[in-house]
C-alpha cells in the first residue's frame, strides 16, 4: 500500500465551513489510536476535529463506512447521550485538499480510567448499550453484510516479515503463532453461529469513548459503529468497564453492568461458550492492523509505526489474558 501523510489545514477548513478565525494554535489531544484530535479555538467557539487517517480513507469501503457510522450517531443522539458529528451542506464528513475531517461541538468532559470507574458508572452504560440495542435504525437501510465465512490470517508471512525486519515483536510472535491461528479459527467458527443474530451498536465503547460531566455521561468516537451480536457487545464492554489496570476482570463491576442492561433489555438468551470465542475477533483484527503498521504496510509516519511495534505485542498480551479468563466468564454468566 502506499504511505501517505496527512494534509492538516486548520484555517482553510475553519474558512470553508464558516467556524470562525482560529484564535489559538490548534492543540492535538488524545484522540485513540487510529486518528488526530484537534483542539481548535475560533472567534466563534471551540471544536474538536478529527483528521481522518489518509491510510485508513484509502480502504475501498472507508468512506460509506464512516457515513453510516455517524448516521447511526445522529438517529442514537435521539434516544442517548450521543455526540455525533456536526453537519455542513448535508455531510458529517468533509474534505479539504484530499484530507478528511470530521467536526465536532466541543464537550467538557473526561473520560475515566479504569481506577475511576466505579459501579454506578458500569451499571449506566449497561443501561445505556441496551437503549442503543433497542434502537431502531431501519430507516438508514443499513445493510449487515458482514460474510459469513472470513479467511483465517497468514500469522506467518507477518512473523517472515517481523523477522526480516528485526523487529522487537517477533519473538512474542513466534511464540504464540500456534495459539493465534488456535484462536483466529475458533473466532471465525463462533463467527458464522453469531451472524444471524445482530442489532446496530457502537462496537468500540470502552472508557475512553465515554465523556463525563457532573456525572452525566456523552459517547462519542462513533466510527466503528455497524452489526454486532448483542450479547458479544454486551459482554465485550462489560469486560471495558470493569477491568483494572493489569487487565483483571473486578466480578461485581462485570455483574453491575450486566445488570443495568438487563433492566433495560430484560432477559439475557446466549450461548455464552459462543459468544466468548467471538471475542477473539476483534483483538485479532487489531493484532493485524497494528502489524501492518509497524511493517509499513499501512502507516502514514515513524511515529504511528511505534505505536504499530507497541500495540502488537501489548495486543498479544491482552488477547492471552482474554483466553486465560474465557471459563471464568462462563461461569459467571452461567450463575
Amino acid at each position: 500500500m502506499v504511505n501517505i501523510q496527512y494534509n492538516l489545514q486548520f484555517e482553510k477548513i475553519c474558512s470553508i465551513l464558516q467556524l470562525g478565525e482560529i484564535t489559538r494554535v490548534p492543540l492535538e489531544v488524545a484522540g485513540g489510536f487510529l486518528h488526530r484530535m484537534y483542539a481548535i479555538e475560533t472567534t466563534l467557539g471551540k471544536y474538536a476535529i478529527k483528521a481522518l487517517n489518509p491510510q485508513i480513507m484509502l480502504r475501498p469501503v472507508a468512506m460509506q463506512n464512516y457515513i453510516h457510522s455517524e448516521q447511526i450517531a445522529t438517529i442514537s443522539a435521539n434516544h442517548i447521550p450521543a455526540l455525533p458529528a456536526k453537519k455542513f451542506r448535508g455531510t458529517s464528513l468533509q474534505e479539504i485538499d484530499n484530507q478528511y475531517y470530521l467536526v465536532f461541538d466541543w464537550v467538557e468532559g473526561k473520560s475515566l480510567r479504569c481506577n475511576e470507574i466505579k459501579e454506578v458508572h458500569c451499571e449506566q452504560i449497561g443501561a445505556v448499550l441496551a437503549d442503543i440495542h433497542m434502537t431502531d435504525f431501519s430507516e438508514l437501510g443499513i445493510i449487515n453484510d458482514r460474510p459469513e465465512h472470513v479467511e483465517l490470517t497468514d500469522w506467518c508471512y507477518y512473523l517472515q516479515k517481523g523477522q526480516e525486519n528485526n523487529l522487537e515483536w517477533s519473538y512474542l510472535l513466534l511464540e504464540y503463532i500456534g495459539k493465534l491461528n488456535e484462536w483466529n479459527a475458533l473466532s471465525n467458527k463462533s463467527a458464522k453461529l453469531l451472524v444471524k443474530d445482530m442489532v446496530i451498536s457502537h462496537r468500540d465503547l470502552d472508557s475512553k469513548n465515554v465523556m463525563w460531566h457532573q456525572d452525566n455521561p456523552i459517547l462519542i468516537d462513533w466510527e466503528s459503529a455497524g452489526y454486532i451480536n448483542p450479547m458479544q457487545d454486551l459482554v465485550e464492554t462489560a469486560i471495558y468497564w470493569s477491568q483494572n489496570e493489569a487487565g483483571s476482570v473486578d466480578k461485581e463491576r462485570f455483574f453491575v453492568f450486566i445488570g443495568g442492561y438487563k433492566k433495560k433489555y430484560g432477559t439475557l438468551e446466549a450461548d455464552w461458550k459462543i459468544v466468548l470465542a467471538n471475542g477473539f475477533s476483534g483483538k485479532l483484527g487489531w493484532l493485524e492492523y497494528s502489524l501492518k503498521r509497524s511493517l509499513w504496510i499501512e502507516c502514514t509516519d515513524e511515529d504511528e509505526q511505534k505505536m504499530g511495534i507497541a500495540q502488537v505485542t501489548g495486543t498479544i498480551n491482552d488477547i492471552r489474558r482474554y483466553a486465560d479468563m474465557i471459563n471464568e466468564l462462563e461461569e459467571w454468566l452461567l450463575e
